[in-house]
């Protein structure tokens, strides 16, 4: 069952980031844009994340043969890699709609090409070094006598639990941090609005519209929360495993609690694609040309 439901979400995972993928770089060349870097990263990150797991889908339609232990701790991190450098895309994703908001009019001075790609840089650096902690300290590393890989037969929990405290509780810190800041500049800008409106109706003049800005309150909302979702029950058994190792949870871990983040990478392009109108533009208008190629 589990091998049916990761080679379903793998293809998914690879065709979903692959299509917003090139609807971004399509728009990357019309626009000036330099957040939607970010974005392209995500989308990229999340399409590692399903290239890794086909591996693991490999293994599970496989016949039971004993791998090597440096070939599940390598397997196990290139998943982990891309994992984390879909985490951390999110966050520069969130922090680029933050700075937008924040200070709109330094926008373009502030978010460079080459800040972008130092980001991007330290973004997969970061990924790699977490991902790849287990290969360079045999410490994180555990023997296992299961023919198949997998997380836990691999991996120290403790290994899990650096990871939850280095990773993902920051990254969660900072969604809350930057959505709440987003929130506060927004309430700000909806109060001016406010008093613009009733100055316009006084004086005769049109009311001017909503801030734009809400909109991409909204969109950074989902991303937590779905990121959120996603993860956190994962790490949270993991960190009990950690607690009580005599709690035999691996199979639960495993087979299930890690697949919710797997979907988050599906969920990612999808939600772009949704809340994005120019990425729906361009994809509706890709679609036709494909229709008319036909």
């Amino acid at each position: 069952a589990l091998g049916i439901i990761l080679a379903v979400l793998a293809p998914l995972v690879i065709a979903a980031n692959a299509v917003v993928a090139v609807a971004l770089l399509r728009l990357i060349q019309k626009s000036s844009s330099k957040g939607l870097y970010f974005v392209l990263n995500l989308a990229v990150a999340d399409a590692t994340v399903g290239f890794t797991v086909v591996g693991l889908v490999i293994d599970e339609f496989s016949q039971t043969v004993n791998r090597p232990q440096v070939f599940c701790v390598l397997r196990m991190a290139f998943v982990t890699s891309s994992s984390a450098a879909s985490v951390l895309s999110l966050v520069l994703v969130a922090s680029d709609r933050h700075l937008a908001i924040r200070k709109p009019f330094h926008y373009l001075q502030l978010v460079t090409g080459t800040r972008v790609g130092l980001r991007l840089l330290g973004v997969w650096l970061v990924a790699v070094l977490v991902g790849f902690l287990p290969a360079l300290n045999p410490r994180f590393q555990k023997v296992s006598a299961h023919a198949k890989c997998f997380f836990f037969g691999v991996f120290h929990p403790a290994y899990m639990l650096t990871v939850f405290c280095v990773g993902f509780l920051p990254a969660l810190f900072v969604f809350a941090y930057l959505y709440c800041d987003m929130l506060k500049v927004a309430s700000a800008h909806v109060q001016q609005i406010l008093e613009v409106q009733q100055a316009g109706l006084a004086g005769g003049c049109p009311p001017p519209r909503p801030a734009g800005e809400v909109k991409a309150m909204r969109t950074v909302a989902l991303l937590i929360t779905c990121f959120t979702l996603s993860w956190l029950p994962f790490f949270i058994v993991s960190i009990l495993q950690t607690a009580c190792s005599s709690c035999y949870t691996h199979g639960v871990v495993e087979n299930y609690l890690w697949l919710p983040g797997l979907f988050n990478s599906l969920l990612n392009p999808l939600l772009y694609s949704y809340r994005q109108k120019d990425v729906r533009l361009q994809l509706s208008q890709w679609v036709a040309g494909v229709k008319r190629r036909i």
